[in-house]
């Protein structure tokens, strides 16, 4: 059966560990769909992984809507699919925020939107969600502030900033939110987080005591050689093998053994 907002809960109250990771396209959706991972996130990464772009900010809620209705279509029989909104589509105002999130399920058939921000976006996600948009939080480091931010350094690092980020976490759950990432905190606080909510929250960077964990599909591939946190773990190393896969085509042609008799018609 398809996850749902209400399959993420009841993982929640079961004590069941969450399983989530980004995807852009058709073809790794599918493979992740498969493989039964219950959580792809169409994330604003886009814009660094398949664009080339430095931060997240560049991306449009355009392309957002174009690259999640490849992935639902990828996602065909059980992961929940989950939009990131990107950056200035519901910052400006609650109503904003809204037409823009309807306008993604609308158009994708994504299962939920996810956005940045706890207390400050509160207004903005309770009226999604009265009005049954389901919403993911992110708390933490938020990428979209990264110039704000001014670092990319662990956030909730000192009493006063963790305390900041357990209100966000509880402003969240009583607008309704039905789970909340939580990036690169301290995994203590994390936990602490984790134990006084009622929603799921999905971890990337905040150590084990989350409900659910997750990471950039391309990091954990091994395809992107020049990201090394200590939070992904690298499953493959594709980047090797990709670009050994594709010195052995350009020889074979160039030695004429690619196409053979048998690949020829």
């Amino acid at each position: 059966m398809r996850v749902t907002t209400r399959t993420i809960a009841e993982k929640k109250s079961r004590g069941e560990k969450i399983t989530s990771l980004t995807a852009y396209d058709f073809t790794f959706a599918k493979l992740l769909d498969e493989a039964g991972i219950d959580i792809i996130l169409v994330g604003d990464s886009v814009s660094n992984v398949i664009q080339g772009n430095e931060t997240t900010l560049p991306v449009t809620l355009d392309e957002m809507i174009y690259h999640t209705k490849a992935v639902v279509r990828g996602a065909g029989t059980y992961s929940l699919v989950i939009c990131d909104l990107p950056f200035m589509s519901y910052q400006t105002n609650a109503e904003e925020g809204f037409r823009n999130a309807g306008r993604v399920m609308k158009e994708t058939g994504a299962g939920a939107v996810k956005l940045e921000g706890g207390k400050r976006v509160a207004a903005t996600v309770k009226q999604m969600t009265d009005n049954g948009i389901p919403v993911c939080g992110h708390l933490g480091l938020t990428p979209q502030s990264i110039n704000q931010f001014g670092t990319y350094r662990t956030r909730g690092t000192n009493a006063e900033e963790a305390q900041m980020l357990k209100d966000d976490a509880m402003a969240l759950q009583d607008a309704g939110a039905f789970a909340v990432v939580l990036e690169k905190i301290p995994a203590e606080l994390a936990a602490e987080i984790t134990s006084m909510l009622k929603i799921a929250t999905i971890g990337i960077g905040a150590g084990n005591g989350c409900d659910g964990q997750i990471l950039v599909l391309h990091d954990m591939l091994g395809l992107n050689e020049d990201f090394h946190p200590r939070f992904v773990r690298k499953y493959l190393n594709l980047s090797t093998d990709v670009r050994e896969a594709l010195k052995r085509y350009g020889e074979d042609i160039r030695s004429g053994s690619f196409p053979n008799k048998d690949e020829s018609y």
